[in-house]
């Protein structure tokens, strides 16, 4: 991995583009706002959001420390995009994501972590890289993410990127099981791609679990795959969050019709 990693101030300077475009629109839907975190304040409640989710919640292995915080290197150098409830004003959803300015100032991906990329690096300036995405249960039935999706969506084609990649978790407490026969269905429906495949670092061995085709797809998982997207091969596992993780890439110009209106709108 490159180490050539500037200082937040520079990164900031040359993000500027960045940063003005997002500030031209905020969506409003119904009782729902979605915008750009744009200061330390907001970052900070996206980082409490995350830990309230992800360790409390679910389980992961996080050291959020007093303040109960889940952060770690990438997020300096991330836009945030946030769904806030306007009667709490509480932030209830969110999306890291990682441009490619500000993948090429940190020195990699995510998921370089979890995956030899292989190559896509050599599409590496018109990808954008989600993670963490949550939302809060209580407002959980799907728009709050169809919101942020529609965001992310003007925000890839007003930039000119083309292509978002990401992690998509599922969990493993059942040792595999689901993780594995989701993949094979996969497999077998043709959604697994070749043209950009990826080897895991820490594999889950799929072939030796047993394949069970009624287990239901995690609905995170399953709305990517909706709109069009691949998965790049075998899923890897990631310990701190003992998930089976799926790299997920989404082509803008793949994307159905029926869905494309509202994602690209």
């Amino acid at each position: 991995m490159s180490q050539q990693i500037k200082s937040i101030s520079e990164l900031k300077d040359q993000n500027k583009n960045f940063q003005s475009e997002r500030k031209q629109k905020k969506i409003k839907v119904g009782n729902v706002k979605i915008s750009w975190a744009s200061s330390d304040k907001e970052r900070n409640e996206v980082y409490k959001l995350r830990y309230k989710i992800f360790a409390e919640e679910m389980g992961a292995n996080i050291n959020g420390g007093k303040k109960k915080i889940d952060k770690d290197i990438f997020d300096d150098y991330c836009e945030h995009l946030i769904a806030r409830d306007i009667k709490s004003e509480k932030i209830i959803g969110t999306y890291r994501v990682l441009t490619p300015l500000g993948a090429k100032n940190l020195g990699y991906l995510y998921s370089e972590l979890e995956f030899d990329i292989g190559k896509i690096n050599d599409i590496r300036d018109i990808v954008i890289e989600v993670g963490r995405a949550c939302v809060h249960k209580k407002f959980r039935s799907g728009s709050v993410i169809m919101f942020m999706w529609a965001e992310l969506g003007r925000f890839m084609k007003a930039n000119g990127f083309q292509i978002m990649i990401g992690c998509s978790s599922v969990p493993i407490k059942d040792g595999g099981h689901m993780a594995a026969s989701i993949y094979k269905k996969l497999f077998k429906s043709g959604r697994i791609t070749e043209a950009y495949k990826v080897i895991p670092r820490l594999p889950l061995d799929c072939d030796s679990l047993p394949f069970d085709n009624e287990i239901e797809t995690p609905p995170l998982l399953k709305g990517y795959l909706r709109l069009g997207a691949k998965i790049c091969g075998n899923p890897a596992w990631d310990p701190d969050f003992n998930t089976a993780d799926f790299f997920t890439m989404l082509n803008l110009n793949e994307i159905p019709r029926r869905y494309a209106e509202h994602f690209l709108k």
